[in-house]
């Protein structure tokens, strides 16, 4: 059963990043969809690992699925390295710099923001 469940949200999740990122293309050297993608799930991750699925008694098994499943399909490492790797390659060295800079700084502090969210 859990891997159905983890299974069904990680497809929701990558149908969901498709979406946005349809509709929020832009056509720059930046990409800025997959920054907010991975910034966002940053942040729902930490809340909803700290304080949504406490306050709504989650069963452990949504929890993975929704953590595990929709969140890290949502969100996507690899793209962040083939698009870093295509800007040093491109020779756009700082703008692929900047993009892993704020890349992990932001998304530390998206997930500093929803540990704290998740306390109030």
């Amino acid at each position: 059963m859990i891997y159905f469940l983890v299974g069904t949200a990680g497809a929701i999740g990558a149908v969901l990043r498709y979406v946005i990122g349809i509709f929020f293309f832009t056509d720059s050297s930046f990409p800025i969809t997959t920054l907010s993608i991975n910034l966002i799930g940053c942040f729902l991750l930490a809340w909803f690992t700290t304080s949504l699925f406490k306050r709504l008694s989650v069963s452990p098994m949504i929890s993975t699925a929704v953590s595990t499943g929709f969140i890290g399909s949502f969100t996507t490492f690899s793209a962040v390295s083939v698009e870093t790797v295509n800007m040093f390659q491109s020779g756009n060295v700082l703008l692929a710099a900047f993009y892993v800079f704020i890349s992990i700084s932001g998304g530390l502090l998206m997930s500093s923001l929803g540990f704290h969210w998740s306390r109030e």
